[in-house]
């Protein structure tokens, strides 16, 4: 079963002295984009973490977006050098701004990196990883259960459109027979006006007559029209990663219709090819949501 590019999913997990939720978002993507969001204690975990979201998914934008709370109680130091950065900017601003006033002290402890535990380089308990990653997998299990329903109704649609296709292929397939001699009558009118008081060799002018008719011929792009919709309907019906494959296969439907359109010019048949590139483009649309 095919699977959409769209989800959510979300994880979480309560320690003795933590408290961890992770949300999962994912939109379409050519390749796996992952961008990561988490508090600096977990640095650390970026690489294992995004490791285990590639396991699981291998199409798509993925953000993650990690809640991380120490429950225990903990010791901050303060960034000294920072702080002085922070406070000497200041000065500047207002001597060079005309700017007045004093900056809070709780203004400055809000300010990113300036509080910092006094542990911050130590390993994290093998309890805090195991409960962040068990919520990760929380999260990827509910954000690839989402994709596949989604997947699912997505199938369903691809499917519909196909049909479609195939339904505006049997009216070109009912028309072929009658493009190659259309053809070659509207060419004998033409040249019969164009030569009408010109002698000329009636067998050579007939076989240039036929071989130009024969040009019009379609019945090679409907037979690679008909291979197209067998392997579009097995692609949409497998599993893994279907998508580049998907839409490589509408590109050449895509441009078979154009060359029947090409050659063509009854109405039925030139209508039929532009419903066929009309389900093609909206497919391809489609497409670009399959992982």
């Amino acid at each position: 079963m095919i699977k959409s590019m769209t989800g959510y999913g979300q994880g979480a997990v309560t320690g003795e002295t933590f408290k961890v939720t992770i949300d999962l978002r994912s939109v379409n993507n050519r390749n796996l984009d992952i961008h990561w969001r988490a508090p600096m204690e977990l640095a650390v975990l970026e690489i294992p973490l995004k490791k285990q979201v590639q396991a699981a998914i291998s199409r798509g934008r993925v953000d993650v977006n990690i809640s991380f709370t120490q429950t225990a109680d903990v010791e901050y130091e303060i960034n000294r050098p920072l702080v002085r950065g922070y406070l000497g900017a200041l000065k500047t601003m207002r001597e060079e701004f005309g700017f007045t006033g004093e900056a809070a002290l709780d203004t400055i402890a809000r300010l990113p990196n300036v509080l910092q535990p006094m542990n911050k380089g130590a390993q994290l308990p093998s309890e805090v990883v195991q409960g962040i990653e068990a919520a990760l997998t929380h999260a990827l299990t509910s954000l690839v259960a989402m994709r596949a329903v989604e997947g699912h109704e997505l199938q369903k649609e691809l499917l519909a459109r196909i049909d479609k296709i195939e339904a505006a292929l049997r009216v070109i397939e009912a028309n072929a027979p009658d493009i190659t001699t259309a053809y070659r009558d509207k060419l004998n009118k033409r040249l019969a006006e164009l030569l009408e008081n010109i002698s000329v060799d009636e067998t050579r002018l007939a076989q240039e007559v036929a071989y130009l008719a024969e040009r019009a011929d379609i019945s090679e792009e409907i037979a690679r029209l008909n291979s197209h919709l067998v392997q579009l309907r097995e692609l949409i019906n497998s599993d893994g990663e279907i998508g580049k494959k998907l839409d490589f296969l509408l590109q050449e439907t895509n441009r078979e219709a154009n060359t029947i359109l090409s050659k063509a010019s009854e109405l039925a048949t030139c209508d039929a090819a532009i419903d066929i590139k009309t389900e093609v483009e909206k497919l391809r649309e489609q497409a670009n949501n399959v992982e």
